[in-house]
Formats: C-alpha cells, structure tokens, sequence
C-alpha cells in the first residue's frame, strides 16, 4: 500500500510517498480503510524534526475517517462499519496519510451519519484538543473564557463547544474574522485583546503566551495548546498544556454534536495522498480557514 512518509527532515519536499507492508491488526485494534484524513500543523513539526526521529521512517497524519476493514482479536467492531479515530503519529513509521491504518479499538467511533468522510476526517484531533482543554480550564456555565485562535480549527471547536456550554466566550482573532467567529457561538469578538484580568479562562490555541495570562483573573485557569508555550504562571493563575489524547467515548461525544448541528466541519482543500507534499506546501503558506484533507 502507499503511505506518506519522511525519511529526512525539513520543508514539503522531505515527504516521500512509500510503498509498504498492509499492516495487520492485533488483539483489541482493527484496522481501517482510510477514506480521508486531515492535515494538520503537528504533521508540519515532525517533518521538520521537531519532535526528534532522525535516521527513522516516519508516518503523518493523525485523523482518519474510513471503514473497518479488519479486526483483532476483543475488538469490538465489524468489518464495514464507518468510524473515524484519533492515531497519534509521533514516532510511529506509519501514519493515517496511507491507504490502511491500524489503531486501538478504544480509540474509534463511528462517523458521523450527516457528513461525507472528508468533512469527516477534520474532526478527531482538533475536537478532542478542544474537549479536553476546555475539559482542563473547568469553567461552569455562565463563566467568561477568551479562546486566542478562534477561527482556526482548535479554536474554532472550542468556541463552539464552550458556548453550548453555556460559557460566555470571547474569541480573539485576526479583524477580518470577527463575522465567522460569531457566527461560531462567541459572544464577544477582540482583535486586540482585553482588560487585564477580566476572563476566567484563556484557551491559548494561538500560542500567544504570557500576554494572554495577563488577561486571567487571579486564581483563574490558562491552557496552552501546544508544547513549549506555557507561560510562567503568575498571581495564583492555574497554567496547563493540553496533551492531547485518543479516547473513542469521548469522539463519539463529538460525533454525536456534529450531527445535532452543534459542531461545524471545515474543509479548505483536498488533496490526493499522491499530492502529499503540495498540501503541506499549502499548509505552510497559511490563511486556511478550514482544513486541509488528504485522500488515498
């Protein structure tokens, strides 16, 4: 089968399309036929290295939306059955950017009934983050949470997630996207920020940093999306990353609110898996509003 993959690391051009071995399932895993799968931004960083791997064969890809098509032994899935599932592709020398890709029973649901796969296939990595960072900042209805980011795709979910909440969200993004990010559930919009001090919360899916902190009350809570950018914590502020995690309950969760219309699903491109390299190529460009999508 074919695979994308990095042998060397650096820019678009380092990712390779392999020829390898259809990978079997073991005990509590099935294996799934991918039909499509995001591309996103932590696919970029281990092309470039930085999660380390040098002199290894790397996967990518990290969403996975398809069918099953082969099961081990206790998993408690049926051949054919449409689901989408989290594969983290850190290390591992195959990704879900590939024809077939074996991941943990416990790790799938089944796909959403109103959308395609390729809408589909934008869901599992940026709704989980979004879940479970909303999940570490534990704000109750009627709290005030600021999400930096708010109309890219972490971002985008938390805004909605929040709100449906019953949280009141401000999100924080670039001027010219105040209409999509209201359109998301934000109550408030900023492109400059706000009063120090006067958010419960800040979900951090820009990466600001410390000027974001600034913006929590004492004794509030900042969670940072990515590794590395956690500010000092100050003035009794609670400051945590959110590792993100595969876990099929809870994207059945998710699932279950796209098709009540409460999650939105963003597709920017398509890309055929043989065109890997040009979609992280437009990935690094940037101004995606939406995801792009790879598609054996």
């Amino acid at each position: 089968m074919r695979a994308a993959v990095v042998r060397s690391f650096g820019g678009p051009e380092q990712v390779e399309i392999a020829d390898v071995a259809v990978p079997e399932p073991g005990p509590g895993q099935v294996r799934i036929k991918v039909a499509a799968g995001a591309l996103n931004p932590v696919d970029a960083a281990v092309r470039a290295g930085a999660f380390g791997g040098a002199g290894k064969t790397l996967g990518l890809g990290w969403d996975v939306a398809g069918t099953v098509d082969a099961v081990g032994v206790a998993a408690a899935w049926g051949v054919g059955d449409p689901v989408v599932a989290l594969t983290p592709s850190v290390g591992v020398p195959l990704g879900a950017h590939a024809e077939y890709v074996v991941v943990a029973a416990d790790a799938v649901a089944a796909a959403p009934a109103s959308v395609d796969a390729v809408h589909a296939g934008t869901l599992p990595l940026n709704g989980l983050t979004a879940a479970q960072a909303l999940d570490l900042l534990d704000l109750a209805a009627g709290d005030r949470l600021l999400v930096t980011g708010a109309a890219g795709a972490v971002g985008g979910f938390a805004v909605q997630l929040a709100a449906h909440r019953g949280i009141e969200v401000t999100g924080h993004a670039r001027a010219g996207d105040e209409e999509l990010v209201r359109s998301l559930g934000a109550a408030r919009f900023t492109a400059d920020g706000v009063e120090p001090g006067s958010v419960d919360g800040v979900l951090d899916a820009a990466v600001l940093g410390a000027p974001a902190l600034a913006w929590v009350r004492d004794g509030g809570a900042f969670v940072a999306v990515r590794d590395g950018a956690l500010p000092e914590a100050e003035r009794g502020v609670r400051t945590e990353n959110v590792w993100v995690r595969p876990d099929g309950g809870r994207l059945a969760e998710l699932v279950r609110l796209v098709d009540e219309g409460v999650l939105t699903l963003r597709v920017a491109e398509t890309y055929a898996l043989q065109d890997a390299a040009k979609a992280h190529a437009r990935l690094a460009e940037g101004g995606l509003r939406g995801r792009l999508v790879i598609v054996p």
